[in-house]
């Protein structure tokens, strides 16, 4: 594929914040703290819908393989695709130490897509589509990704009042969890809108859960509203 062919859904300017704090993916005390505390219950939200034991996952926009090397200490076989170089060497860094084994891409969804086409059981895509020009590509390359009968998760927030107050102004502003400018509140994605593409790209909906954070406890939970931040369990058609 060519360059120009595969920068087409890429956003340089998310990839180079993303790459410029590459090294703190692992600092659990750093602004990927949030994604560290998350982590857990994001893995224990997929194993409730599929069993990781021997299947072949693929985690789109890895980052620096928080999720993969979670989803390969459950005994699936992981391959993790970022476009940010410096997350991805920072993965394969830290492969090295943690000794799970994971596989890690330089590589957009699409272009994975058009290179293995039904390869995979499980496709993993967390906080990942509120960051590129066209999410609606990235959930028909998941789709393409895997195999039919199999499972797709997202996860993303919610386009709302309520969203931007508590994870633009509370998360980046008020309690300095993350980053100002980590998110555009223009990009945020309604579970509508994800639903939407979803079935248009051939994947039914199974369930849509929110996630909610206790700033005192520090503790995330799932829960019914999914007016912030939600996840989404996916199944392609066996057809």
């Amino acid at each position: 594929m060519s360059d120009s062919a595969r920068n087409v859904n890429i956003d340089r300017a998310e990839v180079s914040k993303f790459d410029e704090i590459a090294f703190r993916w692992w600092d659990k005390q750093s602004e990927f703290k949030p994604l560290h505390d998350i982590n857990p219950l994001r893995l224990r939200y997929i194993q409730d819908h599929v069993s990781l034991h021997g299947k072949h996952v693929v985690d789109v926009g890895c980052g620096g393989g928080i999720l993969s090397e979670a989803l390969a200490q459950a005994g699936a076989q992981v391959t993790g695709i970022d476009m940010a170089q410096g997350a991805i060497e920072v993965a394969q860094l830290h492969r090295l130490e943690s000794h799970v084994d994971v596989d890690y891409l330089l590589i957009t969804a699409e272009e994975l897509a058009a290179q293995r086409p039904g390869t995979y059981d499980v496709v993993t895509c967390m906080e990942m589509l509120e960051h590129v020009p066209d999410p609606a590509s990235v959930i028909q390359a998941c789709t393409r990704l895997v195999k039919p009968g199999g499972h797709v998760f997202f996860s993303s927030l919610n386009r709302n009042m309520k969203s931007y107050v508590q994870a633009i102004i509370g998360a980046e502003y008020v309690l300095g969890m993350l980053p100002k400018g980590t998110h555009d509140y223009r990009k945020f994605i309604r579970p509508s809108e994800l639903a939407q593409w979803s079935r248009a790209a051939g994947l039914d909906l199974l369930d849509v859960s929110g996630m909610s954070y206790n700033p005192i406890t520090r503790h995330y939970a799932l829960v019914r509203d999914v007016s912030v931040n939600y996840l989404a369990t996916c199944q392609r058609s066996e057809q």
